[in-house]
């Protein structure tokens, strides 16, 4: 009796993580149903909600089903802001059960941040039937999104929520909930689950519970900037146990490229301090807000990419000589020449004639002021990380584009990427900014094999658009030790070259180098820390706030035994084919391997 128990509350405690999105039965003699459930209880601003499908098909006939999320961000029950859609074809064969984790992307905050929401609506139709359902949030962009554990929500949410409402960046703003909740037992493992919320809390007994992959995603989440949070339960649980960091034995807190892990003590009863968790969550990361780094820090003139891109002028004298010219046409010359006195009837003829010239007239201007495509412009913040078998590359892109013309929008993002788009400042130009909540625009994805195939409004005709991009790819790419005598020397296994390379020893001495080709080993000269110093400074004015501290806590600067390289041929997570990128300037960073 006693194991039945705890099975039935290790259920109870599982259901209770997630979110049911809806349930429908489609064959009762049979039990058959299909089944979608979100993994968190609530969803991030720019970033994935995990949703699980599951088609249980006991009949004897294959069943299948298209699963269309939709997700909008606004305020006080409206439309405004930004909307994303995806849509997941699944199919069982007869007499199977096909379980299937897919992500559900969601868009930038665009509202102001008091009473801000997002809404997910899932739809579903095919064979299976045509059940739907919804799941909302209410949030603040300018608050950090919390995931907390069921264990530590359960027996703190209420307290949470209550000390929330005093905390100056939601006060007087009405309700929010502290945090999303999960179950560690049933996490996805991609990182794009993850990537969204600033700060991951939970106990040390749920991070044993995580899977190898889930661990392993929650950890590149961290790389890219989330922070982890781990309850001590356990007095021998520190970043090596846990196998956080082989290195750091004994140590409750460390350093993750952009991110940090730390290990704090709490009570058997699990009880958190509410002031103090606040006061971790908001204060404990360098970094600010993510969501509100993606609504404020790419308008206002910060946006360092879009001042260097230039700005573009509109000629209105041209448009304003055609005008003219189609009204004296169209106008006098019209009726007094082509369509003179007893010959009206003609009118029918040249006053279309004359409209239709008019417009191919001023379509032919476009074409020419304006071009087919766009230009754009990309500088790319990477780490690479190819010790403890990570073997990855971590990359914030920062993008820039102004199109002429396009004759399509789809594109295909090949890469393991979440794809944010940015308010500009209000132009004549720009689509989506914060005066405008976004302006409606419409973001659709569709998958396939594994891909998003994007389309909508990303790129719109002769417009200007910004995107964040953050993404994690698969790398061989080192620096590798070649020498440890006398001026350092070293070998590059990048498939790129790089046009400078800076490097801090463990000792704290500064070196340089340019001209690096991929393959060839390459002697460093010692500079002073002065000249590093203003190399540095240059690099890090080329990104905006969110990525100049980033840029810091991989700088070389800042972490001995380790480099910073730049090129302008390094990899780019491609979005639209049609744009031309101009400048694609990357920083790489990374320690220094020695190999045995």
């Amino acid at each position: 009796m006693r194991p039945l128990l705890i099975t039935l509350a290790a259920l109870t405690t599982a259901a209770s993580a997630q979110e049911t999105l809806f349930r429908e039965v489609f064959d009762t003699k049979t039990d058959s149903y299909i089944e979608a459930t979100a993994m968190f209880s609530k969803p991030p601003f720019g970033g994935c909600l995990p949703v699980r499908i599951i088609i249980a098909n006991r009949t004897k006939s294959p069943q299948s089903a298209t699963i269309a999320f939709t997700t909008q961000g606004g305020y006080f029950g409206s439309d405004n802001g930004c909307k994303t859609s995806i849509s997941y074809g699944m199919s069982a064969s007869a007499g199977h059960t096909e379980t299937r984790d897919i992500l559900v992307p969601t868009p930038t905050p665009l509202g102001p941040s008091y009473g801000s929401s997002l809404s997910v609506r899932a739809d579903s139709n095919g064979s299976t039937g045509n059940p739907s359902g919804n799941l909302n949030g209410n949030l603040n962009p300018e608050f950090p999104s919390v995931l907390l554990s069921e264990a530590l929500h359960t027996p703190n949410a209420s307290a949470l929520d209550a000390a929330l409402k005093s905390h100056p960046s939601v006060r007087s703003y009405g309700s929010y909930e502290f945090s999303a909740k999960f179950d560690p037992r049933t996490m996805p493992d991609d990182w794009r689950a993850y990537a969204g919320f600033d700060s991951i809390l939970m106990t040390d007994r749920d991070w044993s519970a995580l899977s190898p992959g889930a661990r392993n995603a929650m950890l590149a989440a961290n790389r890219l900037g989330s922070q982890i949070i781990i309850y001590q339960l356990s007095a021998a649980s520190d970043i090596a146990s846990l196998g956080i960091d082989p290195n750091a034995r004994g140590s409750s807190e460390t350093k993750r490229g952009c991110g940090s892990v730390q290990i704090l003590p709490i009570k058997p009863d699990l009880k958190l301090n509410p002031a103090n968790t606040l006061e971790i969550v908001t204060s404990g990361s360098p970094l600010p807000v993510r969501s509100k780094s993606l609504q404020y820090e790419f308008n206002g003139g910060r946006w360092p990419l879009q001042k260097e891109f230039g700005e573009k002028t509109f000629h209105y004298g041209a448009f304003i000589i055609i005008l003219i010219a189609f009204g004296i046409l169209v106008g006098p010359i019209n009726l007094f020449v082509f369509a003179k006195s007893g010959r009206r009837h003609r009118m029918f003829i040249t006053t279309p004639a004359i409209s239709l010239g008019a417009s191919l007239l001023m379509i032919l201007l476009i074409l020419c002021m304006d071009g087919l495509g766009g230009k754009g412009a990309r500088n790319i913040l990477m780490e690479v990380r190819p010790d403890n078998g990570e073997n990855a590359a971590y990359l914030h892109q920062e993008q820039f584009s102004r199109t002429g013309v396009l004759l399509g929008t789809s594109f295909t993002l090949d890469d393991s990427a979440i794809l944010n788009t940015v308010p500009l400042d209000s132009s004549r130009w720009a689509r989506v900014t914060l005066a405008n909540n976004g302006g409606g625009a419409q973001y659709n994805y569709k998958s396939d094999d594994q891909k998003w195939i994007c389309s909508g409004d990303w790129f719109q005709s002769r417009s200007e658009q910004g995107q964040n991009i953050e993404s994690v790819i698969p790398t061989r790419g080192r620096i590798e030790r070649v020498s440890t005598s006398g001026p350092p020397s070293f070998m590059s296994s990048f498939d790129f070259p790089l046009a400078t390379f800076y490097y801090v020893d463990a000792s704290g001495g500064v070196w340089k180098a340019n001209d690096i080709s991929t393959g060839k080993s390459f002697t460093c000269q010692s500079i002073s820390r002065a000249d590093l110093d203003r190399a540095l400074h240059d690099q890090r004015g080329l990104f905006t706030a969110r990525n100049q501290i980033n840029f810091d806590s991989l700088s070389p600067a800042n972490r001995k035994d380790s480099f910073l390289a730049t090129t302008d041929s390094g990899p780019a997570v491609k979005t639209y084919g049609s744009i031309h990128w101009t400048s694609t300037h990357t920083v790489v960073t990374g320690p220094v391997i020695t190999t045995k």
